[in-house]
């Protein structure tokens, strides 16, 4: 039996997050400041808290205290040691989302808070319809050029499989303008979150698919301005390690009172 091939390249991953520059990281920014809102909602002190993130300079700021870890696939987190473990912007490159979420877990104490903010399934669906379609008329193939980023159900039930308590899954649309679809792919360079599947093209494009890409996003993907629009998806996910003081469901048939009392109406026999 052979192993898989892994989705990410972690090493170009790596030298694409070294050449971010922090003016192209905004996004994290929104991100961090959702998470703030998130934990301003939370009625709890945290004092032990990580944050695994391969943006340390932007999200050490979040919690200055904070142990901070890079998103490798081993994470450097000792078991029970946290009671708060945030996961920046990181998830959507993960190789196994789910190992992640279970180390996350593990460093957790009873009761502690998971957080994570990551990139979701529409983020980029423009770019990814364009260069699809430039590359299959120009080169009559295609090639992996955007990673292919979880849902909004699918990654709640990440958390569930990761063995979370009272889980939370929600997202966050954003719409970006640009000069054009040339400008919008600088940016994401300048992102760090450029190309790094394992399974992309390993020589230079053409430049006649990127030209056809570039000209497809203009034409249907503008704003009536002169400018193309971009969708990012933010995916943000709580969930907390397993405690006794946590609220549980009630035992199926152990309610005290009638649904259709509650609501004031007459209770029917449903019909074979």
């Amino acid at each position: 039996m052979t192993t898989p091939s892994p989705l990410t390249d972690l090493t170009a991953l790596s030298l694409r997050r070294a050449r971010a520059t922090p003016e192209a990281l905004f996004l994290h920014q929104q991100a961090i400041d959702e998470i703030q809102d998130r934990l301003g909602m939370v009625n709890k002190s945290f004092t032990a808290p990580a944050v695994v993130t391969d943006f340390p300079a932007v999200w050490g700021d979040l919690l200055p205290e904070a142990t901070v870890v890079p998103a490798s696939d081993v994470l450097s987190l000792e078991v029970g040691a946290h009671d708060l473990v945030i996961h920046g912007m990181s998830l959507h490159w993960a190789n196994d989302p789910v190992g992640q979420l279970i180390q996350c877990r593990r460093a957790l104490r009873a009761d502690g808070l998971f957080v994570s903010a990551a990139f979701g399934g529409q983020t980029l669906q423009e770019l990814r319809a364009c260069l699809g379609q430039a590359e299959a008329s120009v080169t009559g193939g295609m090639s992996p050029r955007v990673a292919p980023m979880a849902e909004l159900r699918d990654m709640g039930g990440l958390l569930q499989r990761a063995g979370f308590a009272l889980p939370v899954a929600d997202a966050v649309p954003l719409t970006v303008s640009y000069q054009d679809a040339w400008a919008l792919m600088r940016d994401l360079r300048a992102m760090g979150e450029s190309n790094a599947l394992s399974a992309r093209l390993r020589r230079p494009t053409a430049r006649a698919v990127i030209e056809t890409a570039a000209q497809l996003y203009q034409n249907h993907f503008n704003d009536g301005e002169g400018r193309v629009i971009a969708t990012f998806e933010l995916i943000f996910l709580t969930g907390w390690a397993p405690d006794e003081s946590q609220q549980k469901p009630l035992r199926p048939g152990s309610a005290q009172q009638r649904l259709a009392d509650a609501l004031n109406t007459d209770e029917t026999k449903l019909r074979n």
